[in-house]
């Protein structure tokens, strides 16, 4: 099996995973939504840092935190991903996967937007079309529900916030999210001891309840990891493409096997964001097919630079 093909495999194990992980979160839906992100927390910290202790790696933890640029860079980070998760396992818990997957359909038009404004990158006409029909989506959905679909837009503003905050930390994907769940884990450690001090923590208490509490480590590592994997080894397009596994799962979850409301609205809005994607799709495969011309383009000119000289000390 070839490079790109483990890569392939690695980015649709973690989008399945993220796809699939309402199923989890509902069968702690009797446990506070703020408790299971404390013991997310906890247990993802046990996880990765266990990882990195095995890899002799636990050094490029104490590097990045002695920086203070890269240290507030992180603390923004980690509170930008504990709400996001947050916000997550709260919506599943009340049944509202629907708006959790139309929220992470939004999020790769959002961060189009966020490279445009952020980071100078210039759009074409089509992604300029595929925010205008997610804009246009998000606009109808508010009107005809009477609500803006704040959770949706907070799950993509989150996200697409943390992503480019992302950007601007120089640390593999392990060592960055290792640090910001060891920064917010006082608040964690804060949330699980006062819990327990009155009497409510669920840790313990059920065999059963606590084997899944632990598993929310793994449930949040394993993805990552495997995403990390499949960056390296695919073009970003490609991963871009295969997440949207992730937000069709969530939808599936939610509409057959939550049976949640799929109103007439909805019903609107997910085609034109379902379009959006396409044409966003598009664009982006074009852009990568462009510049691996270019880059093609260029080490032809360069090999023929390169051979010029031996080819003319070879004539007569």
């Amino acid at each position: 099996m070839t490079q790109g093909q483990h890569g392939i495999l690695a980015m649709i194990g973690a989008a399945v995973i993220w796809g699939t992980s309402p199923l989890y979160y509902k069968m702690l839906a009797h446990i506070p939504p703020l408790e299971v992100l404390a013991h997310r927390t906890f247990w993802s910290l046990v996880f990765f840092a266990g990882v990195l202790a095995v890899q002799g790696r636990l050094g490029e933890m104490r590097a990045a935190l002695a920086d203070r640029r890269r240290l507030a860079l992180i603390v923004l980070a980690a509170l930008l991903v504990s709400t996001n998760w947050f916000l997550f396992i709260f919506a599943t818990q009340i049944g509202r996967n629907t708006e959790t997957s139309l929220g992470y359909y939004i999020f790769p038009l959002l961060a189009v937007l966020i490279g445009r404004f952020a980071f100078g990158e210039r759009l074409d006409r089509l992604q300029w079309l595929a925010v205008g029909l997610a804009t246009l989506a998000v606009a109808l959905l508010t009107w005809g529900l009477g609500v803006v679909p704040w959770i949706s837009l907070t799950l993509a503003v989150t996200f697409g916030l943390y992503g480019a905050i992302k950007k601007f930390l120089p640390l593999g994907p392990v060592v960055s999210v290792t640090c910001e769940v060891l920064v917010i884990l006082p608040l964690s450690a804060g949330v699980l001891l006062w819990v327990h001090a009155q009497g409510q923590g669920s840790f313990g208490l059920s065999l059963t309840d606590s084997v899944l509490l632990i598993a929310s480590g793994p449930i949040t590592a394993l993805p990552l990891i495997l995403f990390a994997m499949a960056a390296r080894r695919v073009s970003m397009s490609t991963v871009g493409l295969l997440q949207y596994i992730n937000p069709t799962l969530q939808f599936l979850c939610a509409v057959m096997l939550f049976t949640e409301p799929f109103t007439i609205w909805h019903q609107i809005a997910f085609p034109l964001i379902w379009t959006a994607l396409a044409l966003y799709s598009l664009a982006t495969l074009r852009q990568d097919r462009a510049a691996r011309r270019a880059s093609i383009a260029v080490a032809g000119v360069s090999t023929q630079v390169t051979n010029s000289p031996s080819e003319a000390s070879a004539k007569p």
